[in-house]
């Protein structure tokens, strides 16, 4: 574990705590040891923060009357969401002051008309997702920590899921932003407007900057139409090749209704089977799986004979040996959990060292086929966990611990996988973070995969926005 530590940092003030306690109310401030230690416990254990004080405003008023006054003190200040982050992003210095915007959470309106939905920052996903659904309209973001994440930090982290593919990743999920600049001020961009050329599109400056340049707070969001029916299929793959030409054939051959397409390496789902409560639902194993989703927000369209003549077609392709279609909302549930557990199956098999890559979708197979050799030849006996969302181009290439290896030793080869695996992906205009962020976990190494170009014009951004740097110093832009 990794404690936060920063070359200047400089005790707090001592009035921070009294000025911020005169200036918000009670329950937003909190010194207390115990309520402080949920908040900086990261989710993968990978780092410890340190903060000696966190805020938790109820409004975007308090968090900028919080943000003045850190500063005209100098102190700097880490936005918080659900705290599920993999990339140490919300993780806290000693001389930190820790932003969780837990309390802001209302779902503010949903227009059914517009299609759009206004909430605030703590918004839950799960919550999000069932507002809309009470409207007969969808939110289609999808995490496995949906029921605890935050629509804020997915707008902060640009998150992604498993609705990429059909609806795009959060940044296309958004209208309007709410934001906290670092001096304090609030800027209202919360139009619920598809079409606006009025000026330069501001809120894609925070949306994936993760709070490098301010702390979002409310947010306009896109609504579809709730699908009026759905069907999800699990196959057994002979390859990643036959992964590809089975997306095509389904997009082909339904309109473009796919929906989800998950790819599951076999050892991915034997260990979702064996520690996260998976049950297999195919006769034979095979090296690679499937989970399809197809939806349509039309009735009477009969989809299931849609997806049945899609599977006719793989079976005789070649590209399926077994397939399972899901005869209700239960099965369909638990082909969807084989896919879903993996990051937790991943925690009960022991050590795992974790890549978020993205290659085009027609480079998937070579990447797979030459980065997994390259990290075995490497540690043999190692187990490749790969899975991802395929469809837009995002594997989770992931490694768990050899056998006969323990835990501490083979979480020492973190930076050696890495530098296997990331320049395969560079070779591939390919990127090491797809949709979980850069945190503390990339931002040294985002530095040598970026251009010279790049990485000026996002320093300029940085220092333009936030000259003192006391937005989530240290993270997303190397200071």
């Amino acid at each position: 574990m990794n404690t936060v530590t920063r070359p200047t940092d400089a005790p707090l003030p001592a009035d921070l705590a009294s000025r911020l306690r005169a200036a918000l109310p009670e329950a937003s401030v909190i010194e207390d040891p115990d309520r402080l230690s949920a908040l900086l416990e990261e989710e993968r254990g990978l780092f410890k923060g340190h903060a000696p004080l966190a805020i938790a405003p109820a409004s975007a008023r308090e968090l900028s009357a919080a943000v003045r006054i850190c500063s005209e003190l100098g102190v700097a200040m880490v936005p918080q969401g659900g705290n599920t982050g993999l990339v140490g992003g919300s993780v806290t210095g000693p001389t930190e002051v820790l932003v969780s915007m837990k309390r802001m959470s209302a779902i503010r309106e949903v227009d059914p008309v517009n299609y759009t939905m206004t909430v605030e920052a703590g918004a839950v996903l799960a919550d999000i997702q069932t507002a809309a659904a009470a409207q007969e309209c969808l939110f289609p973001l999808s995490l496995g920590a949906e029921g605890s994440c935050t629509i804020g930090g997915n707008l902060a982290s640009n998150a992604g899921g498993m609705g990429v593919l059909k609806y795009g990743n959060a940044r296309e999920l958004c209208l309007g932003l709410e934001v906290v600049l670092p001096d304090g001020s609030i800027w209202n961009g919360m139009r619920p407007l598809y079409k606006d050329n009025s000026g330069f599109a501001l809120k894609h400056l925070f949306i994936g900057s993760e709070g490098a340049v301010g702390f979002i707070t409310a947010a306009v969001l896109k609504l579809f139409p709730a699908p009026a029916e759905r069907q999800t299929a699990f196959c057994a793959l002979p390859s990643v090749e036959a992964a590809l030409d089975l997306l095509s054939l389904a997009r082909r051959q339904s309109g473009d209704q796919v929906t989800a397409f998950e790819l599951l390496s076999d050892y991915a789902c034997d260990i979702v089977c064996r520690h996260a409560g998976g049950q297999f639902p195919l006769q034979d194993r095979a090296p690679w799986y499937a989970f399809i989703e197809l939806s349509t927000p039309r009735t009477g369209s009969d989809l299931r004979q849609v997806f049945e003549d899609i599977l006719e077609r793989a079976f005789d392709a070649g590209l399926v040996s077994d397939a399972v279609v899901a005869e209700s909302l239960d099965q369909a549930e638990r082909l969807r959990a084989l896919r879903e557990r993996t990051p937790e199956a991943q925690k009960a098999a022991g050590g795992s060292i974790k890549h978020d890559i993205s290659v085009p979708v027609s480079r998937i197979p070579a990447f797979i086929d030459e980065a997994g050799k390259a990290v075995e030849a490497y540690m043999p006996g190692i187990h490749m966990c790969a899975f991802g969302h395929v469809g837009d181009g995002n594997v989770h290439f992931n490694f768990s611990q050899p056998d006969d290896m323990a835990r501490a030793e083979f979480m020492t080869h973190w930076d050696a996988v890495n530098a296997i695996v990331y320049p395969i992906a560079k070779s591939m205009q390919g990127s090491i973070s797809a949709e979980h962020g850069l945190g503390l976990l990339k931002v040294e190494e985002i530095c040598s995969y970026r251009s010279t170009t790049e990485s000026g014009l996002n320093q300029v951004l940085k220092r333009a926005l936030d000259p003192k740097g006391l937005m989530n110093p240290g993270k997303f832009v190397k200071s």
